[in-house]
């Protein structure tokens, strides 16, 4: 039993083979994003650095703290099920998800900022890729928080152990992925000038 638990937590890649497939779509939508952000930053740099200014790059490190923390605490819950601690799996995954709210509350109170300000799609081309690429994502951390709670629903009914664990993987996978999108989104949109 021992051995086929060994086997089990050294797959490669960890998690159901589908989540990586559905990773590749997204990673490429997400690479073409940055793409078409990147050429037309390069015809309009000047407007692109004025408008990069009036974004808050406080809440923006925030926000990457948040994720960054939560990718650890999906870590420790992976760890923790490999070891057959459904509980600690389950309070890992609660951490996560408190750092996922985090962060979707901190983006939140940016939305609110510029919608009072009159900022939409509309507005000007900065405006446009900051609000599409940084909503993308929103939605993104708001299906990964879905798909870690359905995982700690079924880790707290005693779903997985360290024989059979390829849901808490999968969960976690699609989480990195994520944060993955976001350390690539924050230096591009708020920082490269």
């Amino acid at each position: 039993m021992q051995a086929q638990a060994t086997i089990e937590s050294n797959r490669y890649p960890p998690g159901d083979l589908a989540i990586w497939v559905f990773i590749l779509a997204e990673l490429a939508a997400f690479a073409a994003f940055f793409a078409a952000y990147a050429f037309t930053r390069m015809q309009n740099v000047e407007m692109f650095n004025h408008y990069q200014g009036t974004l808050d790059s406080d809440a923006a490190l925030i926000n990457t703290f948040a994720l960054i923390t939560s990718s650890y605490f999906v870590v420790r819950a992976v760890a923790s099920i490999r070891e057959d601690d459904s509980s600690g799996c389950v309070r890992w995954l609660l951490a996560a998800l408190v750092m996922g709210v985090l962060f979707l509350m901190v983006k939140g109170h940016e939305y609110v900022h510029h919608i009072d300000a009159g900022i939409r799609l509309s507005t000007n081309t900065f405006y446009m890729f900051y609000l599409s690429l940084t909503f993308f994502h929103f939605m993104h951390v708001i299906m990964g928080m879905v798909i870690l709670a359905a995982v700690a629903v079924k880790a707290n009914r005693g779903g997985y152990s360290d024989r059979e664990h390829t849901g808490v993987e999968t969960g976690a996978s699609y989480w990195h992925m994520v944060d993955l999108v976001w350390l690539i989104l924050f230096p591009l949109v708020y920082i490269m000038r």
